[in-house]
């Protein structure tokens, strides 16, 4: 699958030698280097290609997009990888509400998606996989984990499986992987609700236990399915796609960690917990090695709008494009997000939009001469504002405090340098991604 073009990042001066970029993990509660090394592993799990893209969506995004950019004006060589589960339940479920084939829906919103993230400068993953050509890898995945005894069979209702219903629906058997439960740290009383409310099934009768997520799903009447050799004709299940894709997409070796994981924080459990529970039963280690994964798990803050989670669910959804539409910057839009701490949970509201826009007014004006204040101290403050978790609203105190001096009529000029406000620009388009 095909990405969207990649914006133009200018180098910035100061080759930064400390303050590493520090990311707070989900699981310990702390802040950690995101990447240690010269390289820096990414994984992102992407959209349901449906009612995309929402600002919840574009939220996390730009967190990650941050993230990226801190790492390569480090100087790191970033590998980062997504994915589009343009195949799942909810997007056939859409498809057929509304009358339209699953793939023309599928294609469309994620056209859209494409659209959006070029409009709002976000650097796109180098591997970008839907789960629909992943399919063959992901069935080899699951035949391996029946082989070994990790997965299990569970049997069909009437109807279902096609020429061969006795080979049943494929289930992860979590018994196999001793460390499951080491990611988000649920009780189970907590996990059982948290997997019944987003996208488990723990009622399904035949698993050996209730958290076990789905790996393959056997053919239904009227949904798509493809062939899976031993497992037989079906699809994917959500998790065993994206640690498939990031495994294949981060080129891992067995064995082999990588520094991030993340997506919204509606994530961690179960999808973060599960796919990571895949990979160490795809990949296992000798006893007392680091586990497989990633090493660190990083959440974005879910966006409220009139007083509930934006989601698609509840159709409470600003849509980006609708946004583009009315006319609003995309730089603006940016500006709205940034504005917010990433891990933090906020409402979009009626001065969402007014403020992102003056701010980009004001920085806009601020540039616009060929001397001004010097930028070296700014430049500084970004970026160790994003260091330190990626700090975006004290990112853009530091612009506005610069703006602020620059607009002074009354301030004295004979300190200016030449070409410092293009310094700034070029700061805040390779930091904060935000063209002026």
């Amino acid at each position: 699958m095909h990405a969207w073009p990649t914006p133009q990042v200018p180098e910035l001066p100061g080759f930064p030698v400390s303050d590493p970029v520090r990311v707070h993990d989900s699981t310990t509660g702390e802040l950690v280097e995101a990447a240690p090394g010269p390289q820096a592993r990414l994984y992102a799990c992407g959209v349901t290609p449906y009612d995309a893209t929402h600002i919840g969506h574009a939220n996390t995004y730009v967190a990650f997009d941050l993230l990226v950019r801190a790492w390569r004006d480090a100087g790191k060589d970033v590998i980062y990888t997504s994915n589009v589960t343009d195949v799942d339940d909810p997007l056939l479920e859409r498809a057929t509400a509304t009358g339209v084939d699953w793939r023309e829906l599928a294609a469309s919103q994620t056209a859209l998606f494409r659209e959006d993230m070029t409009a709002l400068g976000v650097i796109p993953p180098r591997t970008w996989t839907g789960a629909v050509e992943s399919v063959p890898e992901v069935a080899q995945a699951v035949a391996a984990m029946l082989e070994s005894g990790a997965a299990y069979r569970v049997p069909l209702e009437p109807g279902a499986g096609g020429s061969t219903p006795e080979l049943g629906d494929v289930y992860a058997d979590l018994t196999a992987d001793p460390r499951f439960g080491t990611v988000a740290r649920l009780d189970r009383s907590q996990a059982l609700a948290d997997f019944a409310e987003r996208g488990g099934d723990p009622g399904r009768e035949g698993k050996k236990d209730p958290l076990d997520p789905l790996l393959w799903r056997r053919e239904r009447p009227g949904e798509p399915a493809w062939d899976g050799g031993p497992l037989g004709t079906g699809r994917p299940g959500w998790h065993i796609e994206c640690a498939v894709i990031a495994r294949d997409g981060l080129g891992l070796a067995a064995g082999e960690r990588f520094d991030v994981q993340g997506g919204g924080s509606d994530l961690l459990f179960p999808h973060h917990e599960m796919s990571t529970s895949h990979l160490r039963v795809l990949c296992p280690v000798p006893e007392g090695a680091e586990p497989y994964g990633a090493r660190t798990h990083v959440h974005a803050g879910l966006v409220g709008y009139e007083g509930e989670k934006m989601s698609k669910s509840l159709g409470n959804l600003v849509l980006v494009s609708r946004l583009r539409e009315a006319g609003h910057d995309p730089m603006a839009i940016r500006l709205a997000l940034l504005a917010h701490h990433y891990r933090t949970e906020w409402e979009w509201d009626e001065t969402s939009m007014p403020e992102g826009e003056a701010r980009l007014v004001r920085w806009r004006d601020a540039v616009s001469g060929n001397g001004g204040p010097s930028a070296d101290a700014t430049l500084a403050a970004v970026r160790a504002a994003l260091s330190n978790d990626l700090d975006a609203p004290s990112a853009l105190a530091a612009v506005d405090a610069w703006a602020e001096v620059s607009l002074d009529p009354t301030r004295d000029t004979s300190a200016d340098e030449e070409g410092a406000p293009g310094v700034m620009a070029r700061t805040v388009n390779a930091l904060l991604g935000v063209r002026l």
